[in-house]
């Protein structure tokens, strides 16, 4: 409560928050995902139980498009831009206007289902679409909100082929959201790391390995050596420098002078700059490989995420809108703060998006299974398919869509948007 002291008033900080007022649009952003809460759940409950690999997710893109064409006034796009399972759904207001976007991810992880809630982000990106354009309809707002299907983010790189196909230009996409959950601290400003995937192929010469050896050329001594160098890297390596990979084949058997070998290898870094300097480290141990043993060398690059820039414009206004409906624990008001809770060493190609325009990648917790596992784990699927995840992701939707409101409804946000954009693009 307030303190009168010497003629000064001293606001404690409890009565600074509740003296905050409730974002405008809230309140009907909130009562709207309420009451289309049990028709989302049936829609969430379907992706997660029926777990799908990258560009293979025929029941997440049929229950999507044909919930999305039952809502009044969207036109749906199935199996867009050349993937089955991509696909746009869009809300025209027909007045020109801020075009602001979501991305909604759809494919789960092999074996292990949706262990990386992929459902939840899809639920979060849908709600917050649905309600942006429920708030644009009622108040006749200018512009439209548009939601891509994105085939395919563990390692296949869908949103890159929709970028590459033209699609967000297409609509003259001015922002793009999305959301990721764990079990971390909730945040607006989700920083990620850049990261590029490779397939390495020794190529030898068999012989005998007990009668002739010498007449062999040993591809798996040459992996070995390769993956011993990379662990001996990692002692010079910067903090934020990730170097990962395993066999898939180690040769044929013992008695056979092994003639090929390969791997998957990951290297991660900070940024694209730094990616690039560890790469060629990475790269020196792989031919070092073959120079020892004489075998030939193949490097296959497979995909490559760029790190995700975070607009922080964009992320007050989330924000904003999230502490307001009353999380557990509130995201931090410091900016600095908000990033560093968000920062993960995890990799996706919403970084490339961020590269392309402004972005928002926010992480939110759910609670989760009894070992306390987060993603890419199999505890975590199972949490990822509660009512509780669920709810947090339908919370998620309506930050995201006060977001979206923002950038339909005030002036000059947008640009401030874009100016923030590209200074952190500049400085990349």
């Amino acid at each position: 409560m307030d303190e009168h002291v010497d003629g000064f008033v001293f606001v404690t900080h409890e009565d600074t928050d509740s003296a905050q007022s409730e974002p405008g649009y809230l309140g009907e952003i909130s009562n709207f995902l309420d009451s289309i809460a049990d028709e989302l759940w049936p829609v969430n409950k379907k992706i997660h139980d029926n777990p799908e690999l990258g560009y293979e997710e025929f029941i997440a893109h049929e229950t999507l498009t044909k919930f999305m064409a039952s809502r009044p006034g969207w036109k749906v796009t199935p199996s867009a831009y050349g993937m089955a399972t991509a696909w746009v759904a869009v809300f025209d207001s027909g007045k020109k206007g801020p075009s602001v976007s979501f991305n909604v991810e759809m494919d789960a992880l092999d074996g292990i289902g949706h262990a990386c809630g992929h459902n939840l982000i899809a639920t979060a990106s849908v709600a917050g679409g649905l309600a942006a354009a429920e708030i644009m309809k009622k108040h006749q707002l200018n512009g439209k909100v548009v939601m891509f299907g994105t085939p395919a983010e563990e390692g296949g790189g869908g949103k890159i082929k929709l970028l590459e196909a033209g699609a967000y230009r297409d609509h003259n996409v001015d922002i793009n959201l999305i959301s990721h959950p764990g079990i971390v601290k909730d945040t607006a400003l989700m920083r990620t790391s850049a990261y590029t995937a490779f397939k390495v192929e020794y190529v030898g010469r068999e012989a005998h390995a007990a009668a002739s050896p010498w007449l062999g050329i040993n591809a798996l001594d040459a992996l070995i050596t390769a993956y011993n160098a990379l662990s001996v890297l990692r002692q010079q390596t910067m903090p934020g420098d990730v170097i990962q990979g395993n066999i898939t084949n180690g040769g044929v058997r013992p008695n056979v002078i092994h003639a090929y070998t390969a791997g998957n290898f990951v290297t991660r870094s900070d940024t694209q700059e730094r990616l690039k300097e560890l790469k060629k480290k990475v790269d020196a141990c792989f031919e070092a490989g073959a120079t020892a043993t004489g075998a030939t060398l193949k490097m296959t690059p497979v995909m490559s995420y760029a790190d995700h820039v975070p607009n922080r414009v964009l992320g007050a206004s989330y924000r904003k809108y999230f502490n307001a409906l009353s999380p557990p624990e509130p995201i931090p008001g410091n900016d600095d703060m908000d990033e560093i809770e968000g920062r993960t060493m995890a990799s996706t190609d919403q970084g490339d998006i961020s590269y392309a325009m402004p972005s928002l990648s926010a992480g939110f917790a759910i609670p989760p299974g009894p070992g306390g596992n987060g993603p890419h784990n199999p505890e975590f699927a199972e949490a990822a398919g509660t009512r509780v995840a669920f709810e947090r992701a339908l919370r998620v939707g309506k930050a995201l869509a006060g977001t979206a409101v923002d950038v339909l409804t005030e002036n000059g946000l947008l640009t401030e948007v874009k100016r923030e954009w590209e200074r952190d693009v500049k400085r990349k």
